[in-house]
């Protein structure tokens, strides 16, 4: 019954609500320590994906964890710079990849990603495998990143390279459609404005690199993500309308079916995360996933304010990944 009854985590007394605990660490956190090595890799349908990685300085790391990135984030993100570090600091080599369209330049297809969108992460697992360098991968990410991480570990388990044993996500929207109302009420639309600023700018530049393949007819007449993955999401990625994007991309159907331990780290005050993203029955009836629940903690966020710099998304992370891992 892998449901964690108790977390340690408190956050700073100045931080003292969900918002606060979700932008302060977006806007006024830095992590200048990690210096990435970007890689560009052609993927199988002619696009590509940039890849950054950290590797262990002077000596060979058996072990690498990937870091998946939340929606319309990248690499670059203070949240992902931190996981990254903590990650190095335990020994491990680190992979922050970016989705299509994420890693500064757009991508070459029509497609883009989306929050169950497996096929890349996959082909970024078997791609650093290949290099031989590893006999052992973690999963990690964030929100969008961390629901493409379960959904990848549960909707095909057979399909998982044996070398990934373990999996810490956080902020995880595990039914995308209860995700999209909780965004849209009046105390978030300052999350969902800069999203879909973010998304319309892109759907811009996509109608610019691929000349009368995309029709940006009333783009900014849309409001909510509903209406944005109606009209763009699910066409663009083969889904017959939204609901049907959000019915098979949400992780929480899929849950069940992993194989692996993976810890899944929710906070209660989450401001993006609707009731049906704590997925207690299932953590109560599964081997492999177990729920954490703070009271505090916001999206994306878990600051300490400790002197290390590092959040307990960080350091729970490490202590979950190497706690009794097989040899």
């Amino acid at each position: 019954m892998p449901l964690v009854s108790h977390s340690s985590y408190q956050p700073p007394f100045y931080l003292f609500n969900g918002h606060l605990q979700t932008i302060v660490p977006s806007v006024l956190r830095s992590v200048p320590e990690v210096r990435y090595q970007r890689e560009r890799v052609e993927t199988p349908d002619g696009d590509f994906l940039d890849l950054d990685w950290s590797r262990q300085t002077g000596r060979t790391a058996d072990t690498l964890a990937i870091v998946s990135h939340g929606l319309e984030g990248d690499a670059s993100r203070p949240y992902m710079r931190g996981m990254v570090r903590a990650l190095n600091d335990a020994g491990f080599d680190a992979l922050a990849w970016n989705y299509r369209s994420c890693s500064g330049e757009m991508n070459r297809l029509l497609r883009s990603y989306h929050l169950g969108d497996t096929d890349d992460l996959d082909f970024v697992v078997r791609y650093a495998l290949a290099t031989g360098r590893y006999r052992r991968v973690f999963l990690t990410g964030f929100s969008a990143g961390g629901n493409v991480t379960l959904k990848y570990l549960g909707e095909n388990p057979d399909r998982v390279p044996a070398e990934v044993q373990r999996a810490v996500v956080f902020s995880v929207p595990t039914d995308l459609k209860a995700g999209s109302m909780k965004i849209a009420q009046p105390q978030n639309r300052v999350y969902l404005k800069r999203f879909l600023k973010s998304l319309r700018t892109k759907m811009r530049q996509k109608a610019e690199l691929l000349p009368g393949q995309v029709d940006l007819t009333d783009l900014d007449q849309l409001r909510d993500f509903p209406q944005f993955d109606e009209r763009f999401t699910a066409p663009m990625h083969g889904f017959r309308s939204a609901d049907d994007y959000y019915e098979h991309a949400s992780s929480g159907r899929y849950l069940s079916q992993i194989r692996i331990p993976t810890l899944l780290v929710n906070a209660e005050n989450d401001p993006f995360l609707a009731p049906s993203c704590f997925p207690r029955d299932t953590a109560a009836q599964s081997q492999y996933v177990f729920l954490e629940t703070p009271p505090q903690g916001g999206h994306v966020g878990f600051p300490e304010g400790s002197p290390d710099g590092k959040y307990y998304s960080e350091r729970r992370a490490v202590e979950f990944l190497t706690a009794a891992v097989p040899a």
